[in-house]
């Protein structure tokens, strides 16, 4: 059980990297796209603004749950570095923990959201905004299998520790 969570959490993370380059290189586009048209034909895209914007959301969030993954968050590990490893551990158990929870209110309410505005449309683009939210509750489930695989990490090192 533990190394299917490892491989899923692996995989998910692959996967969710792809798609970042993915959105960058449009939304570079989309933008590029927007500058070129409104400074040299001095005509507007009045969608790529509308665009842009959910797509730079999409990356924060997706990029965020990447950046957890790696363990690459800012962080201040002054005094968790002093700690012996036993405390480190209970240390990490803790954080985790705090961390799922928050991940499960993430996951619950973005769910709650993004049913709430399912029949709004977005003025621009003319997408159900449900769809545009939908990262909300997706990127919460993300976290929440990269935490699990935390803990099954912290626990193999402590079975091995054993």
């Amino acid at each position: 059980m533990l190394r299917l969570i490892t491989t899923l959490s692996a995989g998910l993370n692959r996967a969710v990297e792809k798609s970042l380059f993915t959105l960058g290189v449009t939304m570079t586009m989309v933008v590029a796209m927007q500058v070129f048209c409104r400074y040299l034909l001095n005509q507007s895209l009045f969608w790529s603004e509308e665009l842009a914007r959910y797509l730079l959301i999409w990356l924060s969030l997706l990029g965020a749950t990447v950046a957890y993954y790696r363990g690459a968050h800012v962080g201040v590990d002054l005094v968790y570095r002093r700690m012996p490893p036993r405390f480190q551990t209970i240390s990490k158990i803790i954080v985790h923990g705090v961390a799922l929870l928050f991940f499960g209110v993430l996951t619950f309410h973005g769910v709650q959201f993004a049913h709430f505005v399912r029949a709004q449309i977005t003025p621009a683009l003319n997408l159900p905004k449900w769809i545009v939210f939908s990262i909300i509750p997706l990127s919460g489930v993300i976290f929440i299998v990269h935490n699990l695989n935390f803990f099954s990490q912290i626990h193999q090192k402590a079975s091995h520790d054993r």
